[in-house]
């Protein structure tokens, strides 16, 4: 992956945020009222700031799902999004994708080939290839992070409670790993004070 200078992971950030207040995060819920920033009161509530620091924005080091094809073919959108320390953590760009690889504002334009389960931004957006069953767990895996019941990454559950799950706005009562990714599902994980979860989330067409 291409190093990123600190102005550049500040623009990025930056564009994330607005993302997924503005855009991406939008929930079916919100209320027709809004702030003086434009932003219906709804949203305000569910949003947290980027985490700082390598913890909160992990880098790829895990395995590519499946073949690992030249074209990136039929995909179903799936949103995960992850707080912890009631901060957003990114999932980054790269994940089921090999080197080299070029960006475009953040974004991966283009490498060398992609697997089941890809990330080309990072917004959260997973890309599964149409047809191919998978689950958190093997998301978890191809980025190269940890997942169970009381860990996400680095971050750890306090003791006497575990990681929150929601789908669709709605408690999962299963293992984190479990919660399927299928078409369109919003998923959020939370680890640490409670995040009012998003119900929805809008989808790019064609996804």
């Amino acid at each position: 992956m291409r190093p990123r200078v600190p102005s550049q992971l500040a623009r990025l950030s930056a564009a994330v945020t607005v993302t997924l207040l503005a855009a991406g995060c939008g929930s079916a819920s919100s209320t027709t009222s809004t702030t003086a920033s434009g932003i219906p009161p709804q949203l305000l509530r569910e949003a947290r700031p980027i985490g700082i620091g390598p913890r909160f924005q992990p880098g790829v080091s895990g395995p590519v799902l499946g073949t690992c094809r030249r074209s990136l073919g039929s995909r179903e959108g799936v949103h995960v999004e992850l707080f912890a320390a009631n901060r957003v953590v990114i999932i980054p760009a790269g994940i089921g994708t090999l080197p080299p690889r070029r960006y475009s504002a953040g974004r991966i334009s283009s490498a060398r080939c992609y697997g089941d389960a890809v990330t080309l931004e990072p917004t959260g957006l997973v890309l599964v290839r149409a047809g191919v069953r998978l689950d958190v767990a093997a998301l978890f895996h191809s980025w190269g992070q940890r997942l169970s019941s009381s860990r996400i990454a680095s971050f750890t559950a306090s003791p006497g409670t575990q990681v929150a799950i929601f789908v669709g706005g709605r408690p999962w009562h299963g293992d984190p790993g479990s919660v399927p990714l299928t078409r369109h599902a919003e998923i959020v994980l939370e680890v640490g004070p409670h995040v009012p979860p998003h119900p929805s989330y809008t989808f790019p067409p064609g996804t």
